[in-house]
């Protein structure tokens, strides 16, 4: 069983085609600068056409699942892929307007170029985030903003919180259905998550993927009074301060890098501004870790993952700092080991009531065996 699992951009399309039998990749790629003048690709069915070509000789695709940013309150799950369900995808384009234009291109440009017999499945990432209780969900706006205009916390990064948290409960003999986790994806764009039996209860991302922790270019949480104040000051229209927020601020706007590896050397170098952005990155997680424990009554675990959170052991050292009341009995010496990095590996020490996890995450696994599971494949 060959699933092949698509992640689309505006002007990109990336790819895994993975065979389930091995959960491993038989083939993967990313097609860049589509429809860009001096590009590679006209549009998303010229790359499509380039993507099919260039698998192995024989292999089959038996089912395509594509990742799909924003599913509003429409989806709860993953669904079939239907002229409908695109047709919703297009509707939700206000929420997430730079990507679900794309997913519905790409999703109708692969429907040219794969026959009509292979099935085809939408995975949203917001969907995880549907058991999100309304008490944690809501906003303090007037309450018709959530009624007619959709104003309420949706949340991101679904596929991978699902995945690390399914992944630790199987590989440690446990039932998830049991276990109170705190999963933290730390990466150019993180989010922190609270997961009660299974099930997302709150998590640091909203209406859109701007809110939470600070982010690589994303400025976090803030009083939304800064946005008004600030368009004022600085004779900002609407969009500019939208750019101004998601992509100028975060590392980059305080340190000066949005990459954290760049931090951290301009860090040790000692830099204010980068010790600065490093600080408040480890003491936000390390703040959300302690909220969620309060809204779980206790927590049984603690994962890192994304690019940061499989990578950064001294993040993940001081997100643990000083947490002993909690349950937290972090191991220090196996935290920094090499061969800890981006390994599924437990760095609390034995004996710890909350137990701390590295668990690499696998999104595009997950949307194949989301697809597999619907289509009963």
């Amino acid at each position: 069983m060959n699933i092949l699992v698509i992640n689309a951009g505006s002007s990109s399309l990336k790819y895994q085609l993975i065979d389930m039998k091995t959960e491993t990749a038989i083939a993967k790629g990313n097609c860049e600068r589509i429809g860009i003048e001096g590009g590679d690709f006209a549009d998303h069915t010229e790359a499509f056409e380039s993507v099919v070509k260039s698998l192995p000789v024989g292999v089959e695709i038996h089912a395509v699942g594509h990742r799909v940013v924003h599913g509003g309150e429409v989806f709860s799950k993953t669904v079939k892929i239907t002229e409908e369900v695109i047709a919703k995808i297009e509707e939700l384009k206000a929420f997430a307007p730079l990507h679900n234009p794309a997913n519905a291109v790409a999703i109708r440009a692969c429907s040219k170029v794969i026959p009509a017999t292979v099935p085809q499945a939408g995975v949203f990432d917001t969907a995880f985030h549907q058991t999100i209780p309304d008490f944690a969900f809501t906003y303090g706006l007037p309450y018709e903003c959530y009624e007619k205009h959709g104003i309420r916390k949706y949340g991101f990064h679904g596929s991978s919180h699902r995945f690390v948290s399914a992944y630790l409960a199987e590989n440690t003999g446990r039932k998830l259905s049991s276990l109170k986790i705190v999963s933290c994806h730390l990466g150019n764009g993180s989010s922190v998550t609270a997961i009660c039996n299974g099930k997302s209860i709150d998590t640091t991302m909203g209406f859109t993927p701007l809110d939470g922790v600070l982010m690589g270019t994303r400025c976090g949480a803030l009083d939304p009074s800064v946005v008004t104040y600030l368009q004022k000051q600085l004779n900002m229209t609407a969009d500019e301060m939208d750019s101004y927020m998601n992509k100028q601020s975060g590392l980059l706007g305080i340190g000066g890098f949005s990459d954290n590896r760049e931090i951290m050397a301009a860090a040790y170098k000692g830099d204010k501004r980068a010790i600065l952005a490093t600080a408040m990155l480890r003491y936000q997680i390390k703040k959300y870790i302690g909220a969620y424990a309060a809204a779980m009554g206790g927590i049984d675990a603690v994962i890192f993952t994304g690019g940061i959170g499989e990578n950064a052991w001294d993040i993940r050292s001081d997100a643990c700092l000083d947490m002993e009341f909690l349950g937290i009995d972090f191991d220090e010496t196996k935290n920094a080991l090499p061969e800890t990095r981006a390994t599924f590996s437990k760095i609390s020490k034995e004996g710890s009531k909350v137990e701390v996890w590295i668990v690499p995450t696998n999104e595009e696994l997950m949307i194949a065996k989301e697809t597999q599971m619907l289509l009963g494949l």
